[in-house]
């Protein structure tokens, strides 16, 4: 396998270079961009595994790269992660970044060891992500518990479950594993693509929501005290 291509787009050519330069040292190969429409070129020509994107970029802002980028992807297929790096920091630009379809935001000044350790994170989850996505037309049962992932349907001893899109995404984690202890973050992680806001708290809010829905069998759904979560295993 080639090496994790990554798009560098940034009009500083002093934060190009650097970011470049750790990129590379940390084993990655970089294409560099001076402006979205350029950005937009190299993503056309070339197989890119990851976009970090400056959001001041001259022409073409760099919410726009990202929301053309996104729609794209919806069109080929290919999901490719954008983390944000820019000097806008306050928290409505971070909430608007991600809404246009960022996976992560870094804010100058950085740290080059934690934007790599960021880069590599947002990789994982692609990976995992992309994973899922290829058994999304599976079904998982347990029990009396039918969970059809390409249809977004659970059965529950024949009738049908009523659940949020995080509901689900909860539930067919921790169902795909019984037994397996799933974190806070772990469960964030693979909700994520339902819900950017996810926190550990509003997790423990939708376990309480769903064990509500299912009834007499949300027991099935055990709390694992300083951990996190896990189907019951049923013999």
């Amino acid at each position: 396998m080639g090496k994790i291509t990554i798009l560098v787009v940034e009009d500083e050519a002093a934060i190009q270079q650097l970011v470049s330069y750790n990129l590379i040292k940390a084993g990655f190969h970089v294409t560099c961009a001076d402006n979205g429409e350029e950005a937009l070129e190299c993503l056309l020509q070339e197989t890119i595994d990851c976009v970090l994107l400056d959001l001041m970029l001259p022409g073409m802002g760099g919410l726009e790269v990202c929301e053309t980028i996104r729609r794209n992807s919806e069109k080929n297929g290919r999901y490719i992660p954008i983390v944000m790096l820019t000097a806008k920091g306050e928290e409505e630009d971070i909430v608007e970044g991600l809404e246009y379809g960022a996976d992560d935001y870094v804010t100058k000044p950085f740290s080059p060891k934690v934007l790599i350790a960021r880069i590599k994170a947002v990789l994982r989850r692609s990976y995992e992500k992309q994973k899922q996505e290829e058994d999304d037309q599976g079904t998982i049962v347990v029990g009396e518990l039918e969970i059809n992932k390409g249809r977004h349907e659970v059965m529950l001893q024949g009738e049908l479950l009523h659940l949020t899109m995080t509901e689900f995404g909860i539930l067919a984690l921790l169902a795909s594993k019984p037994g397996w202890v799933f974190s806070r973050q772990q469960i964030i992680d693979s909700v994520r693509g339902y819900d950017f806001l996810i926190t550990p708290r509003a997790i423990d809010v939708q376990i309480f929501g769903l064990r509500k829905k299912m009834g007499d069998f949300g027991t099935l759904v055990e709390t694992v005290r300083g951990v996190g979560y896990r189907f019951k295993s049923i013999s």
